[in-house]
C-alpha cells in the first residue's frame, strides 16, 4: 500500500501503512480540536470509551469468546488431524474426503441459521463458537505435519504400551509446537475479528463482542447506548461522536492481536512450511 497521509494542518505527509497507523494512534490520544490543530495530547477518548461500560463489556465478551473458542477449536482440530494422519484409523479415507469436500461446497447462510436455531443456540455465546469450531484449512495444514513425524518414534512408544492419546500428548504435540502455535493464532484472530455471527445470532446487544460495537459506532456512526436493542433503546450513557473516540475503539480492537503475535512469530514460518512440505 502506497500513498501519502497527512495529520493536521502543520504536519507533513507520511507514507504507507505505517503512516496510517501513526495517524490512528495520534488521533486516539488527541482532543477533538487537536485533530485539526495538533499540539495537545489527551486520553479523554479512553475515558469516554470505558465510562459507560459498553466497550468494557464488549471487550470482555470478545476476549472470553476468543479464549474459549480457540481452546475448543484447537483441541478438536488436533484430535481430528492426528486421527486422519494415521493410515489405519477407522473410516480414514471417507472422513478425509468429507473434510476436503467442504472446500468446494458450503452449507449456506439459511441452513446454518436453521441448524443453530434448532439447537437452541440463538442469542447464546455458543452460537459464536460451535458453527466455526473446526476449519478445514487448518485441519489440512496440521495433518501433513503429523504425518511428517517419523513412524519409528510412535511405533516404539506403542511397543512400550503407550496409548494413542498418550502418544499424542507426550510425543506428537511437543514435536509440533510450531504448527500448533500457528493454528492457534489463526483461530484466535478469526474469533476476535468475527462480527457477522454475532450480528446474525445475537439479539441482545449486551452480548455483543467488540467487533460488532466497532462496526456499530465507527462505520454506521451510531451512538452506543446501554440497553439498546433491535426494537428500541433504553436510556443509558452514550458515547459522543468524534474521530478521537472512533480511533480509540480501533486501537483497542488492535491491541490483543498485536500483543499475541510477537510470541508466536518465531513459529509462524516454520509451522506453515514444515506442515505443507514433505520429504
Amino acid at each position: 500500500m502506497t500513498g501519502e497521509w497527512s495529520y493536521g494542518a502543520a504536519a507533513g505527509p507520511v507514507k504507507g501503512v505505517a503512516g496510517l497507523i501513526l495517524i490512528v494512534i495520534a488521533n486516539k490520544v488527541s482532543t477533538q480540536e487537536a485533530v485539526s490543530t495538533p499540539g495537545e495530547l489527551s486520553l479523554a477518548a479512553y475515558r469516554q470509551l470505558f465510562a459507560g461500560g459498553v466497550v468494557t463489556r464488549a471487550v470482555l465478551v470478545g476476549l472470553g469468546v476468543t479464549a474459549a473458542g480457540t481452546a475448543i477449536s484447537l483441541g478438536v482440530t488436533v484430535l481430528a488431524a492426528y486421527g486422519l494422519s494415521r493410515p489405519g484409523s477407522l473410516l480414514h479415507r471417507p472422513l478425509l474426503f468429507l473434510v476436503l469436500l467442504t472446500f468446494l461446497f458450503g452449507p449456506g447462510l439459511i441452513p446454518n441459521y436453521l441448524l443453530v436455531s434448532s439447537l437452541g443456540l440463538v442469542d447464546s455465546y455458543w452460537a459464536l463458537i460451535l458453527p466455526s469450531a473446526v476449519t478445514a484449512f487448518n485441519l489440512v495444514v496440521m495433518r501433513p505435519f503429523f504425518m511428517s513425524i517419523p513412524g519409528e518414534v510412535t511405533d516404539s512408544a506403542r511397543i512400550d504400551g503407550a496409548s494413542e492419546f498418550r502418544i499424542l500428548r507426550r510425543i506428537v504435540l511437543p514435536m509440533s509446537r510450531g504448527v500448533t502455535a500457528v493454528i492457534g493464532l489463526f483461530y484466535a484472530v478469526g474469533y476476535w475479528n468475527s462480527f457477522f455471527d454475532a450480528v446474525l445470532y445475537l439479539n441482545d446487544n449486551a452480548k455483543w463482542p467488540l467487533q460488532v460495537v466497532l462496526r456499530q459506532y465507527v462505520l454506521q456512526g451510531r451512538s452506543l447506548l446501554v440497553g439498546q436493542s433491535g426494537t428500541g433503546t433504553i436510556p443509558g450513557q452514550a458515547l459522543p461522536p468524534g474521530l478521537a473516540v472512533q480511533m480509540a475503539i480501533v486501537v483497542v480492537a488492535l491491541v490483543p492481536v498485536l500483543f499475541v503475535y510477537p510470541f508466536v512469530q518465531r513459529h509462524f514460518t516454520k509451522g506453515v512450511i514444515v506442515g505443507a512440505v514433505k520429504g
